[in-house]
């Protein structure tokens, strides 16, 4: 089964690798000349590298790298290479006009069984799908980066999308050995949407002088157990990306304060401070900064992780109360998507559902900040003593 990617980045030929590993025959296009040879290279070296550690043999390696083929344009000639592919992901852009543009082009090219799918993160499936005459076989199928490594793939079917076209999208990616999570089509969809609170709520904590970065970073991976502090995560995802998709689910969200972007990671982005790629993001990584050093207060640190924890288990509430996974998939989304270490709804019953709610009460009384509502199935749990890992709507 042929399999096309367009944009040969680093989710793109990611991706590529993956179908190839996989024994498909993988067609790769990009429009920039230098991104595919960044792409051919790069998997020269993975392969060689998995031939050092011994996953693969010198003649397997040789084999992936023979399936994949380097096409340069986006043109409906220049994608012609993909007219037998049964599956085309475009990895390109996060725009939504140019991912519009880009299907309309495909349309010209594939069979009309091909499916078309999208790597997008945030944008709307129904939009993308729109642009095409062929509306049924537009799906979303989000990998998460590296590609290669992290073991999960949200599917998103639109509402135009066909039952049969998501679970072939779906059988594809766990024949490829990933895990797979079945997601409604909304603003940031399972994990860029429940994950919003951990950025969010620790830069304004930031903002109110509760404590600085390093701070919070130290809180959240000591007392909470995350593997990377929210400010050092956002340096390594770069803020150009990170502040993209929190902009993207605010105004798709119809500005939900909820999930209101930060005017401070603004300014990063504007200043070109966008994380370890530029040398300067909330820490400066120039050869002999210091590094900054964390108040070690455990009272301190238990209130931060308490209060970023409320906000979390209650988005993860909200998304199964609104429909936009099951309990099952949003906890398996959190713990394989970005590695928290346990899912939101285990904790949230771990801690208490009175808890949490009494936390985000206080919070909202406080401020007055819409940000902080509970989630009506939150109240429910609590006026119930339900778990909030049952199924059952409530």
């Amino acid at each position: 089964m042929p399999i096309g990617v367009v944009g040969a980045g680093a989710m793109g030929a990611g991706i590529a690798q993956v179908a190839a590993v996989h024994g498909h025959e993988v067609v790769v296009a990009d429009a920039l000349p230098a991104a595919l040879a960044r792409a051919r290279s790069g998997h020269e070296k993975a392969m060689a590298r998995e031939v050092e550690k011994g996953r693969l043999t010198p003649d397997d390696a040789k084999a992936v790298l023979a399936r994949l083929t380097y096409v340069h344009g986006v043109s409906d000639h220049e994608l012609s290479p993909m007219a037998g592919c049964a599956m085309v992901i475009e990895a390109i852009v996060e725009r939504l006009d140019a991912k519009q543009e880009l299907l309309r082009t495909l349309e010209r090219v594939v069979a009309s069984e091909c499916i078309l799918a999208s790597n997008t993160s945030s944008l709307s499936i129904a939009a993308l799908a729109g642009a095409c005459t062929h509306k049924h076989r537009v799906v979303g199928v989000h990998f998460f980066n590296p590609a290669p490594v992290m073991p999960l793939v949200e599917i998103i079917p639109a509402i135009t999308t066909t039952t049969a076209v998501a679970s072939a999208a779906q059988a594809l990616a766990v024949s490829w050995k990933k895990t797979t999570v079945m997601a409604a089509d909304t603003p940031g969809f399972i994990v860029n949407r429940v994950a919003r609170p951990f950025y969010g709520e620790a830069l304004r904590l930031r903002e109110e002088g509760a404590a600085d970065c390093a701070t919070i970073d130290w809180a959240m991976r000591t007392v909470g157990g995350f593997r990377m502090g929210p400010f050092e995560l956002m340096d390594f995802i770069g803020h150009d990306v990170n502040f993209a998709v929190t902009r993207s689910v605010f105004d798709s969200m119809f500005h939900d304060p909820r999930y209101r972007p930060s005017l401070q990671q603004q300014r990063l982005v504007e200043a070109g401070w966008l994380g370890r790629k530029t040398g300067r993001g909330f820490y400066d990584y120039a050869e002999g900064v210091p590094t900054p050093v964390p108040v070690e207060d455990p009272v301190l640190a238990q209130r931060i992780v308490d209060r970023v924890l409320a906000m979390l288990v209650n988005e993860a509430v909200e998304a199964v109360h609104l429909r936009i996974a099951s309990v099952a998939d949003v906890e398996l989304a959190m713990t394989t998507g970005v590695n928290y270490p346990k899912g939101l709804l285990a904790w949230g019953d771990a801690i208490g559902p009175a808890i949490v709610l009494d936390r985000l009460q206080a919070m909202q009384d406080d401020t007055g900040d819409d940000r902080y509502r509970p989630s009506v199935r939150l109240r429910r749990a609590v006026q119930t003593g339900a778990s909030l890992l049952d199924e059952r709507r409530f």
